[in-house]
């Protein structure tokens, strides 16, 4: 197995008190894998991406339980100079908003070029060419004369482009791409995430895909986890979430999908009420407070994430 997550709990300090943002989550991604994690804004989604990469501020925020085990060595027992040669090396990030996360005072092709010059040592002009031979690689037109310009000069498709060039310089062994697509129009959306697919087929990488895009998990994922509250509340194989969902959670996410194949009068069943406070988490099951079927245990009793059927796990 590739990457192993066990336990894994990020909590932040708040002028409220403490607040859970990732709570005793654990999953595998295997070589070559596709993991799509999904959820509604607050789930903590990306903040699981950013403690794999240990990129959470401290302070307010602190890793305080868990395993990360990556080619097996646990992750959260590297100091920051041994992290560092990891990140963006054997493991990168395709971030949420790239121009933000693009640097506006430097040019496209240095910035592809970085990851081989620090992580591979290789010179200048080298690395330059390599860039440019990535940059053709994700499909941007005329990339020699592109590697001179700057980010602002870029749509938004080719600066998600550029985000992926970067996240391939070193050929990594895992991808994470957090809402890569974000602010994209569809025409785009769908090249970006082919593209991403088509990459890490073909270098063997695996992806974890967040995404609170179901459509999107439909196509591209082989394995889903649905987070609720900081907690994984189902996690199967694509093919059997969707053929059998379990958790009254992602029920309720699949019931507010526009289907193409419906009745045109089908109205949508949004889930009613609104995410739990991370600060206030309830004693029992998280989403009760929306579940049409939550009785006096789930009021007051933690379900368990467990397996009810092959590979298929449930907290409910």
């Amino acid at each position: 197995m590739l990457l192993e997550v066990r336990g894994l709990t990020t909590r932040f300090r708040t002028a409220r008190g403490e607040l859970t943002a990732v709570d005793d989550v654990s999953f595998c991604v295997a070589a070559g894998q596709t993991l799509a994690i999904v959820g509604e804004s607050g789930s903590g989604k990306s903040v699981t991406a950013l403690s794999l990469m240990q990129l959470i501020p401290d302070p307010p925020g602190r890793i305080t339980a868990g395993e990360i085990v990556f080619e097996g060595q646990d992750l959260l027992r590297l100091d920051e100079a041994r992290m560092q040669g990891i990140r963006g090396d054997r493991i990168a990030m395709i971030f949420q908003e790239p121009m933000s996360s693009l640097n506006p005072a430097l040019t496209v092709g240095l910035q592809v070029a970085e990851p081989i010059n620090v992580h591979r040592k290789t010179p200048w002009t080298k690395a330059l060419e390599m860039a440019t031979a990535l940059l053709e690689r994700v499909r941007i037109p005329d990339a020699a004369s592109r590697l001179h310009t700057y980010p602002h000069q870029y749509s938004g498709g080719m600066r998600q482009r550029t985000m992926i060039a970067m996240a391939l310089a070193c050929e990594p062994r895992l991808i994470i791409a957090d809402e890569p697509t974000t602010a994209l129009d569809v025409t785009v959306q769908a090249q970006i995430l082919d593209l991403l697919k088509e990459l890490t087929r073909e270098t063997g990488a695996a992806l974890i895909l967040i995404t609170h895009d179901l459509g999107v998990v439909a196509r591209y994922a082989d394995v889903v986890a649905v987070m609720y509250g900081g907690r994984i509340v189902e996690q199967a194989s694509a093919a059997a979430l969707y053929a059998w969902p379990r958790h009254p959670y992602t029920r309720g996410l699949l019931a507010s999908i526009p289907r193409l194949d419906g009745d045109a009068g089908q109205r949508l069943v949004p889930i009613t009420g609104q995410p739990p406070d991370l600060a206030r988490l309830p004693p029992g099951c998280a989403f009760a407070p929306r579940c049409d079927r939550a009785d006096a245990l789930c009021q007051s009793t933690r379900p368990a994430l467990r397996e009810v059927a092959p590979q298929h796990l449930s907290a409910c």
